[in-house]
């Protein structure tokens, strides 16, 4: 695992917001493993199995350099009483209500999170003069563009769903702040992610779920749709070559052809993070039935509203400021994601979310 060389491991404590999701999780997991203090937010909200999270959180609590805290990140008075009470080096802004479908029957839910809490995370960073402010945006961004890869340097101003608009306004945000504040603020775009530990949600649980039982699965888009599968681990690699290098203005930025992606004045950057390698979505089913031992039973769909049809990063601009390599092909990765579902669900006999 990438090692961060210019934070102080014992001074320089982190702030992990959504610590009880996926990704956070697992970041807070490698920052804990190299000796970093850690504290690690989250309201733990019931949008997913709450065991889930709760079985993340057992694990955390057994390094002794871990701080849980039980907020809701839109509550301003609580998120003003953490900054003030803490002294936060670097912190890494990934609470969020996820899901573009959901967004479509809980568009409340996503302004509360993805846009109140997240300007009280930005204020409050603001306030108390944080080092670095990293933050999840989304593939999600890039809406209606075709054009493949998608490159942040893009126009990214067509999101098909709420979701989507909410991650572009926190990038908007941030840039305000870079701007006037000089805030150093790191937005990444995430593509899919999946590996051990991953959300009920998304379709490495949601296809395991109905092989293992032998029930019926949804493809929609008649299964005829790509996704930049990216392992988990290759993202927490970039997370943390992100984390290690603050931004800066860039100074061959041009007002006559802007670059969305940084900023002339203010230390601003954001970035797509993912395996640069889309999979077809069929390929990744099959991947899951031989792991499993299984056929799916497939039952196809058109596409949804709020989904795009496929997913590719270009990043090369995360590779050349950071180092980033994706190393973890979907063919070792679905492995690996198979041997966990098998041992936590299965061998554990606990219920599949």
């Amino acid at each position: 695992m990438r090692e961060l060389k210019h934070l102080d491991r014992k001074n320089d404590r982190i702030l992990v917001t959504g610590a009880a999701g996926f990704i956070g999780f697992h970041l807070c997991k490698a920052l804990l493993e190299q000796g970093f203090p850690v504290t690690g937010l989250d309201c733990i909200n019931d949008y997913y199995a709450i065991s889930l999270k709760q079985a993340r959180m057992d694990l955390l609590s057994k390094y002794q350099n871990f701080v849980f805290i039980k907020e809701d990140m839109a509550d301003a008075q609580k998120m003003e009483q953490l900054f003030r009470e803490n002294v936060f080096h670097t912190v890494v802004n990934l609470a969020a209500q996820p899901g573009v479908r959901y967004s479509l029957i809980n568009p409340a839910a996503y302004i509360n999170s993805n846009l109140l809490g997240y300007y009280n995370i930005l204020e409050q960073c603001r306030q108390t003069e944080v080092s670095h402010l990293v933050y999840a945006s989304s593939s999600s961004v890039y809406g209606l563009n075709e054009k493949m890869p998608y490159e942040v340097s893009d126009n990214v101003d067509h999101p098909i769903s709420l979701y989507a608009a909410t991650k572009k306004s926190n990038e908007l945000l941030a840039h305000s702040y870079s701007h006037l504040f000089k805030l150093p603020t790191t937005g990444l775009r995430f593509f899919t992610v999946y590996g051990p530990w991953g959300r009920p949600d998304m379709s490495p649980i949601i296809f395991a779920k109905a092989i293992y039982l032998g029930k019926p699965l949804q493809l929609f888009n008649y299964g005829d749709m790509r996704r930049d599968f990216t392992f988990i681990d290759d993202i927490i690699q970039g997370v943390l070559g992100v984390i290690d290098t603050i931004p800066k203005p860039n100074p061959k930025w041009d007002g006559n052809n802007p670059d969305p992606s940084s900023s002339p004045e203010g230390p601003f950057r954001v970035y797509n993070i993912g395996a640069g390698n889309p999979v077809h979505l069929r390929h990744f089913l099959q991947l899951m039935e031989e792991g499993l031992g299984k056929k799916a039973i497939v039952i196809e769909k058109p596409i949804q509203p709020g989904d795009v049809l496929a997913t590719y990063a270009g990043v090369d601009a995360l590779r050349n400021d950071t180092g980033y390599k994706p190393e973890t092909s979907v063919e070792v990765g679905v492995g690996i994601f198979i041997d966990w579902f098998k041992e936590y669900f299965i061998d554990g006999n606990r219920p599949i979310p």
